[in-house]
């Protein structure tokens, strides 16, 4: 993965992931203590904040990454970072409520090597509790100012992650081959939807919230989209080719779940991609099918993909005025999100 351009005087990822964190995380736990008991728990639960019953603990939780793209979309736009707070506490709720009913539309039985929420409490008070913070979202952002502006964006974005899901959902009933096959256009939308939206969203709305005018607010969400294409793009790369030691997954972990993943997507469009698409279709050795793959030029063309992503994520923030030290914090964010030892 070529390197992205440099950012000498932002610190590294990490640092501003923990920076935006603490900024954001009174006011979340504050949102969180506003529901209804047994649902607050399974929020915390999810959130790595207790254990089933509700006694505290420090579990790891995600990165963070939407609530921190919040706030420095604020600063971004000149604002102080606290004008993002309700916009990160809005979109890290949302990420959440998304989660919680992936893993029951996924069947996923763990999450942060814990059992996920609809595992650990069950199906229905799984989906009410992402129902809870998909509401206490909505408040959040009704209360704040231009809370109307912020809503309008988060419905768009919203409403884009459920048609990206949707046809990742769909893709699995599609053919490998023929006229009905998933093709590679189609994946950039679903990825777009699915991962991009809400990372756009939450740039742009820090911003929003921030006062940025909305060639600013619509910039911020362009780069944010991107970023969610190319983080999906290497994310498909490591599910294929990745280090278990490194990505916590088995190595051809895709390829056993025969998901319609870009890399393999790529390869059946090369000539002589009917043999692959046996293979594929019988659940044969992954690995065999890997070479395959590569051989295809998949995971070449799925790299320079994310790498067009990448080169269109600072075109979008280089087509606006926006505040140096913010956004080399947004550039090593990227750097982070995108390289993971490739």
């Amino acid at each position: 993965m070529t390197a992205l351009p440099s950012a000498v005087a932002a610190p590294p990822a990490p640092q501003v992931l923990d920076r935006c964190r603490e900024l954001v995380q009174p006011a979340l736990e504050e949102a969180v203590g506003r529901l209804h008991p047994w649902l607050g728990e399974m929020a915390a639960y999810s959130f790595g904040w207790c254990e089933v019953g509700g006694t505290p603990v420090d579990a790891p939780g995600g990165k963070g990454v939407r609530q921190a793209l919040a706030v420095l979309g604020a600063e971004a736009a000149g604002a102080p970072a606290g004008a993002g707070i309700s916009a990160a506490v809005a979109v890290e709720l949302v990420h959440t409520f998304s989660l919680l009913h992936d893993d029951i539309m996924d069947g996923d039985e763990t999450r942060r090597r814990r059992r996920t929420v609809w595992k650990a409490y069950g199906t229905g008070p799984a989906v009410l509790a992402g129902d809870a913070l998909f509401a206490l979202a909505v408040e959040t952002l009704a209360t704040a100012p231009d809370g109307a502006g912020g809503l309008r964006l988060l419905s768009t974005a919203l409403g884009d992650l459920v048609h990206g899901q949707a046809d990742d959902l769909l893709f699995a009933a599609r053919p490998w081959t023929g006229p009905q096959r998933v093709r590679p256009d189609e994946y950039r939308a679903m990825a777009e939807g699915k991962t991009g939206a809400l990372l756009g969203c939450s740039a742009a709305l820090g911003a929003l919230l921030g006062g940025a005018p909305p060639a600013t607010v619509a910039a911020l969400d362009r780069a944010g989209r991107h970023l969610g294409i190319a983080f999906q793009l290497v994310d498909d790369v490591l599910g294929i080719w990745g280090d278990p030691a490194v990505t916590g997954k088995p190595v051809h972990g895709d390829l056993r779940e025969r998901k319609k993943t870009f890399p393999v997507l790529t390869a059946l469009s090369a000539p002589g991609a009917r043999y692959l698409a046996t293979l594929l279709e019988s659940g044969a050795e992954p690995a065999v099918s890997a070479g395959l793959i590569e051989e295809a030029g998949g995971r070449t063309a799925t790299l320079a993909e994310a790498r067009r992503h990448i080169a269109a994520v600072e075109t979008a923030l280089a087509g606006v005025p926006l505040d140096a030290g913010p956004v080399d914090e947004l550039r090593s964010l990227l750097e982070f999100l995108v390289r993971r030892d490739l």
